[in-house]
């Protein structure tokens, strides 16, 4: 038992690491969602329009933010808190995914509804 989970393991870590991904700088997040729409894995959409407003949409949900870059992550809030959270971004190797990593490590994926 003790052997299958060790297989399984290393397939599922093997699996994680099969895409590439690359930190970006404060300008490339800025181009990397300016104007942009994701798509996240349950189904919500976000909008990022160049005025620093955000949409980010939840089944028949709407909550409307701000977004901004700050350094070299991406920052947001959401009334009624007026505290931004800030995020690194990352890339996929093939273009069409974008994943935000919080300061502890989690990880939220998105991918590029205007690009497929």
């Amino acid at each position: 038992m003790k052997r299958m989970m060790t297989m399984a393991a290393i397939v599922i870590a093997g699996t994680a690491h099969a895409q590439d991904w690359r930190a970006l700088t404060g300008s490339q997040v800025s181009e990397s969602l300016t104007a942009r729409v994701l798509g996240y894995e349950d189904g919500s959409t976000q909008n990022f329009y160049a005025d620093g407003r955000t949409l980010y949409a939840a089944g028949a949900g709407e909550s409307w933010g701000r977004w901004r870059v700050t350094g070299d992550q991406y920052c947001s809030s959401w009334p009624p808190s007026e505290s931004w959270a800030c995020y690194g971004v990352e890339a996929e190797a093939g273009g069409l995914d974008l994943r935000f990593v919080d300061r502890r490590g989690g990880v939220s994926l998105g991918r590029y509804q205007d690009l497929q």
